[in-house]
Order: structure tokens, then C-alpha cells, then sequence
């Protein structure tokens, strides 16, 4: 099974770039960050003619999350639990039943910026909510991953300029150590598990000339489950996809597992 995370930042400005990488990678799975549309003007039947299940979790103008599927989707919750005044839509989760069932979570973390501030205590607050249902989760002893735009850069390797982010909520150590705490509760960092090398990135600012000169940081990631570790065949980031017409900021990040 192949599931791919991908922020495509406006689902009405990537629509082409989001169908071709469709056709070209044919993932089973794609889960979707920052739709920017509420469901109704999703434009479901393009990708339900190309035998995707379409759900998603919308909010107008931001945010906005979704998960594509050709495989049956069972069990779709939307919204992280924790806050039932939170109004932004960043969390949609689905069984995907292949050879065996997997729990997957789509998710949009917070960017936090500026900080300090509210976004920035937002961001915190979402990410101890997100501690809590990672360990609900693990309690299921299932196959379960949690993936998308985490807008967290784990270490400093995983920047270019890691100098640049000192103080950006994307790399702070308040972060950081959120993003730990989770980690550690026993999921498996996907990419880090089969790619050890330098200058791997997924996201390139629209300014400075920042994709051509390789100036990225790795912020989309894969947080899975011992038992879907287990199933851990690859993982990949399609950075090419950066340097095409209207490309979004970010590229699509996948991972193939057994079941």
C-alpha cells in the first residue's frame, strides 16, 4: 500500500499539478493538507474518476484537510479530540482496509508564527492534544500512522540553514520537545528509518530563490505505530515536483508498506 502526504496549498490553484502527480505516482492514498475549500466546492468527481474515495474535512479560504483513497475507507472522524470549540479543520482520520486494516491520520499542525503570541500557544496546545491521541492509538495495538504537514523541523539537519529557524515556531525547543514527547511515546519517524542522508527536504519557500538553491527545510512527515512500522517497506520524498509550473510550496512525501 502506498500513501502519500501531500500540502498542496489550495486545492483550486494546484488542481492540475495534484492530478498529474496522481497519474504519474499512483499512490493508493494521498492524504491532502490545506485544501482551502469547504467540502461542498471540493472538485470530488475529478478524483472519483480516477477510482478514488474522496472524504475531507474543509474550511473555507484555510486549513482544510482530506484523504483520497482507491482502497475502502470505513470509521472517517474528523477533527482532532481535546478542544470542541477548535474550529479549524486540520484532522481527518479513516480505516483504509487493504490486505489488513490501517488507521490513518491526516493531519495539518499549526505553524505558530508569531511567537510569542496566541498562533504560537495555539500550536502547543494542539500538539498536547495530538500527545493524547497518539497514545490512544498505541493503546489499539494496530497498525496506525499519523502524517501531513507537521510544520515541525525535528532536528538541524533537517534544514539547510538551521541558523535561519532558531527562533521560528517551527524550531523552537518548545516545539521540538513537543514533537519528541510524541515520538518517543514509540512511533517510528518514517523517512528517518530508510533515509539517512543530508539535504532532504520537502518544503521550499516561494522567496529568495529558495528552491533553487536548495535552501528547504523537512517539516511533512510520518509518525507510525510499532505494528505499522513493522509493515515499512520505503520512504520517499518526490522533491522534483518542486520545480514544475505552479508548483505548491510544499512536495508530496510517501511511504510503501505491506499490507
Amino acid at each position: 500500500m502506498k500513501i502519500a502526504t501531500f500540502n498542496i496549498n489550495g486545492i483550486k490553484a494546484r488542481i492540475n499539478a495534484l492530478s498529474d502527480w496522481l497519474d504519474e505516482a499512483q499512490p493508493d492514498v494521498a492524504l491532502l493538507q490545506e485544501i482551502k475549500s469547504i467540502d461542498e466546492n471540493f472538485p470530488r468527481e475529478m478524483f472519483e474518476d480516477k477510482g478514488y474515495n474522496v472524504q475531507t474535512h474543509g474550511q473555507k479560504s484555510f486549513n482544510g484537510v482530506a484523504i483520497l483513497s482507491k482502497l475502502p475507507l470505513e470509521d472517517v472522524t474528523r477533527g482532532l479530540p481535546g478542544d470542541d470549540d477548535d474550529e479549524q479543520a486540520r484532522w481527518i482520520e479513516a480505516t483504509v482496509v487493504g490486505e489488513q486494516a490501517v488507521r490513518i491520520c491526516g493531519l495539518y499542525l499549526p505553524n505558530g508564527n508569531p511567537v510569542p503570541g496566541p498562533k504560537y500557544d495555539y500550536k502547543l496546545a494542539w500538539m498536547e492534544r495530538l500527545y493524547k491521541r497518539a497514545q490512544e492509538l498505541l493503546r489499539s495495538e494496530e497498525p496506525a500512522l499519523m502524517a501531513g504537514d507537521y510544520n515541525i523541523i525535528p532536528q538541524a539537519e533537517d534544514a539547510k540553514k538551521p541558523e535561519d529557524w532558531v527562533d521560528d515556531a517551527l524550531f523552537r525547543i518548545e516545539s521540538r520537545t513537543a514533537w519528541r514527547k510524541i515520538v518517543n511515546l514509540g512511533f517510528t519517524e518514517a523517512f528517518r528509518a530508510r533515509n539517512q542522508l543530508p539535504e532532504q527536504y520537502s518544503f521550499w519557500d516561494y522567496q529568495a530563490g529558495a528552491w533553487n538553491r536548495n535552501n528547504g527545510i523537512r517539516i511533512d512527515h510520518f509518525l507510525m505505530t510499532p505494528q505499522c512500522a513493522d509493515l515499512l517497506r520505503d520512504c520517499q520524498i518526490d522533491s522534483a515536483i518542486r520545480g514544475r509550473e505552479k508548483p505548491s510550496d510544499h512536495v508530496p512525501v510517501w511511504v510503501d508498506i505491506a499490507a
